[in-house]
């Protein structure tokens, strides 16, 4: 079998299965498990999957411009948004972090809500400055322009001294095994602290960011109180996720 064979054949194996193991992938193309590995780096090169240790996981989505993706799939951030408020009590100290369904969550925020909204996302901030009974705290840092978020030390020890009710988290990529992960290392270490200082996390995540890993963990699956996604998920998946103790809203 050609090299590119053997990759179109990974791929499409990936793509039915959501994850590859070395050890098993070289007997079932009776290859050399070096032979496999390699693969598995040239194919991690070229950004078509994520390399594992054992094996590989699907990529989570290329990166494109926080304006192009908040117009995408308009209709599942806000079914997702709308569950995720079932989740809101009045006088709660909450975090929103980035994102653009963490920004939809932020707009349906209803206007009555007495709360007290902590985050490092500008156009989250932005989008409740009308709301006359939610205390906005903007965290500073540096801009990430790519996601419009703070990141840095000066947003880490602002954090520092809060402890939240409940966080909302905004991902790119989310997977039973490997948690939440993200492309930026910065942003990561962020969303780690922002975890550390809840009492309940919850992540909000359209049905294509499952069972896709990216470069950086943000947190643990165990970590994780509630994984808020959208009803066309068979349960299928989603048992996964429920079987580690997270509960699952659609």
């Amino acid at each position: 079998m050609l090299k590119e064979e053997r990759h179109h054949l990974i791929l499409d194996l990936l793509n039915n299965e959501g994850k590859l193991i070395a050890t098993e992938l070289s007997s079932r193309l009776n290859v050399s498990e070096d032979t496999i590995r390699r693969d598995l780096r040239e194919l991690d090169g070229m950004g078509v999957l994520h390399r594992v240790h054992g094996g590989a996981l699907l990529k989570g989505a290329s990166t494109v411009k926080f304006e192009e993706k908040f117009n995408q799939a308009p209709e599942a951030k806000t079914h997702i948004a709308e569950v995720g408020l079932k989740l809101i009590r009045n006088d709660q100290v909450i975090i929103i972090d980035g994102g653009t369904t963490t920004l939809t969550f932020a707009q349906q925020l209803p206007f009555d809500l007495k709360a007290t909204v902590i985050t490092n996302s500008p156009p989250v901030a932005v989008a409740l400055s009308h709301h006359p009974n939610i205390e906005v705290v903007m965290l500073g840092g540096r801009l990430f322009k790519e996601s419009l978020v703070n990141t840095g030390i000066a947003t880490i020890q602002a954090l520092e001294d809060i402890r939240a009710d409940i966080y909302f988290m905004g991902t790119h990529s989310v997977h039973p095994q490997t948690g939440i992960s993200i492309p930026d290392q910065e942003e990561a270490f962020i969303k780690r602290k922002m975890v550390n200082i809840s009492a309940e996390t919850v992540v909000l995540a359209e049905a294509h960011k499952l069972g896709t890993a990216s470069t950086y963990v943000a947190a643990h699956v165990n970590e994780i109180s509630y994984l808020v996604t959208e009803s066309c998920v068979s349960s299928n998946v989603l048992i996964e996720y429920e079987k580690l103790g997270i509960t699952v809203l659609q």
